[in-house]
């Protein structure tokens, strides 16, 4: 004698509960609102870009490391020129190799854009610029405003 057996199943749909749906997501949306950090470089030293004709976007801009180079606010006034990389000013120039070597082996694809005041010498941009090849960061550009036409 051989019986078969089969199983009962319910008449019911099992459903996943969607009432709580829209917390959920408020919930989630605010958690994302409140950690993400938009950063703003707070600028250290004075920095007047000159004009150009020719100007090209980068659209990357999250390969793009910023470096100013120009005369140091001072609560009196302004002082020597100096380079300022992040939100930090850079007092000796064998450091800016040594954070823009740091930054390179993190993302090797970084774009150096420098921002140089106009009225800085052209022998501390030209030490910079050798720092920059010793750090091996040769994707360099300089960062101009748009001449008005």
């Amino acid at each position: 004698m051989s019986a078969s057996f089969k199983k009962k199943s319910a008449g019911t749909k099992q459903e996943i509960p969607t009432a709580s749906m829209p917390d959920i997501i408020f919930m989630l949306l605010i958690f994302f609102m409140v950690t993400t950090v938009l950063r703003e470089t707070e600028l250290l030293v004075n920095v007047s870009i000159p004009q150009a004709e020719a100007v090209e976007k980068i659209d990357q801009k999250r390969l793009i490391q910023y470096l100013y180079l120009g005369p140091e606010k001072l609560e009196s006034g302004v002082g020597e020129p100096a380079v300022q990389i992040d939100d930090a000013i850079v007092r000796d120039l064998p450091d800016v190799r040594q954070v823009m070597y740091r930054r390179l082996r993190e993302e090797p694809r970084t774009i150096v854009s420098m921002r140089v005041d106009r009225e800085v010498e052209t022998g501390m941009l030209y030490d910079v610029q050798q720092e920059l090849r010793e750090a091996e960061a040769l994707r360099v550009n300089y960062s101009t405003a748009r001449e008005a036409q």
